[in-house]
């Protein structure tokens, strides 16, 4: 969305004064929806950073031998 520019969202409630549903723009939906997914993948590759540190720290306390990085890339390409 443009600074400064209003998104015309209608918010509905029910008959007990509770958010129900929302009505926006597509525009604007697809945006956010745009925006989720980017985050969605940038979680994974976080998470997928944190595992591996784990991993590493687990195999050092345990004395154990961890791949290199040139085997794993090796490994990737066949």
């Amino acid at each position: 969305m443009v600074e400064g520019m209003q998104t015309r969202i209608q918010i509905y409630v029910d008959e007990n004064g509770e958010k129900s549903s929302i009505l926006m723009p597509y525009d604007e939906w697809t945006r956010l929806n745009n925006k989720v997914k980017r985050l969605e993948a940038k979680l994974k590759v976080f998470s997928g950073i944190r595992d591996g540190m784990s991993e590493v720290r687990e195999a050092a306390a345990g004395g154990k031998k961890l791949q290199s990085l040139s085997d794993f890339v090796n490994e990737s390409r066949n």
